[in-house]
């Protein structure tokens, strides 16, 4: 674990310096050491922070460690500085990648238990209230949407609430992609706009699953590599989610949605420096 500590304080630390942020002199604790906080949290502790906090301050990794409200305060503080360095990292590995395939799609992550959705009190509206088609199922949270490279590590990411249809992503979306990539998708984001737009501006081919009724239909071949690629996505779910506890804590709406964030960010660390 010491090795990945390490690591992560480094990356974080670099980045932050190579972006021009300074701390401010007064402070105890700089930035680098709360987000590797909150990454080792999500890394290895489920997301729990005030173990994450325990662990580095009695192995004088941080002697300095905040007490569990200022270090929430400044976590919270510094929630689009941690957006904005993921977004770095992944411009970075888009740029040093060799491949050009991308994988899109999303997962739900539900802030409650389908038989509690009356009774949850982060966020109160019927826009987050989703189906997961997959388990027959309704659900009350948002929806991930998640662009990875081929090999499964995540560049791009945006939350949608749960009721929101996977098409709208291809606007929500940065995609900020190199000349000539391809994006494969399920057929869920079948947008003919979209996709026009996005080859004639970007020069991105969107390569989504065609529909029975779809009015460009593949060739059987084609039908068969968009298949046989985007599956690969499902597994890079399973182990993302796979980093969440039973429940996702959190007495904000921001502080849920941080927390997702917190562990993207981890499994793309893990998957590209660790």
């Amino acid at each position: 674990m010491l090795n990945e500590i390490i690591t992560v304080y480094a990356i974080t630390d670099d980045l932050l310096k190579a972006i021009g942020h300074h701390d401010d002199c007064r402070r105890n604790m700089s930035d680098a050491e709360i987000m590797t906080t909150a990454l080792i949290a999500a890394m290895f502790f489920y997301g729990n922070h005030s173990k994450a906090c325990c662990y580095m301050k009695e192995h004088n990794l941080i002697p300095n460690m905040l007490d569990k409200s200022r270090f929430n305060r400044r976590l919270h503080g510094i929630s689009m500085l941690i957006n904005d360095l993921f977004h770095q990292i992944g411009m970075i590995l888009k740029e040093t990648s060799d491949c050009t395939e991308y994988l899109l799609d999303s997962f739900p992550v539900p802030m409650c238990d389908n038989i509690r959705i009356f009774n949850v009190k982060l966020i109160k509206s019927e826009d987050y209230r989703g189906y997961i088609a997959s388990k027959k199922r309704y659900f009350y949270g948002v929806r991930v949407q998640l662009l990875t490279t081929k090999s499964g590590i995540p560049v791009e990411f945006v939350f949608m609430p749960g009721s929101a249809n996977d098409s709208r992503a291809l606007n929500a979306l940065p995609l900020n992609l190199p000349p000539g990539s391809e994006v494969y998708g399920d057929s869920a984001y079948t947008d003919y706009t979209a996709e026009d737009d996005l080859k004639i501006t970007s020069q991105i081919n969107l390569k989504v699953m065609r529909k029975k009724n779809s009015q460009r239909q593949d060739e059987p071949w084609n039908h068969y590599i968009k298949q046989h690629t985007r599956h690969y996505i499902e597994t890079i779910f399973s182990a993302i989610t796979y980093l969440f506890p039973k429940s996702i804590h959190a007495v904000t709406f921001d502080g849920f949605l941080l927390k997702i964030e917190a562990f993207i960010f981890a499994f793309t660390l893990k998957q590209a420096f660790i």
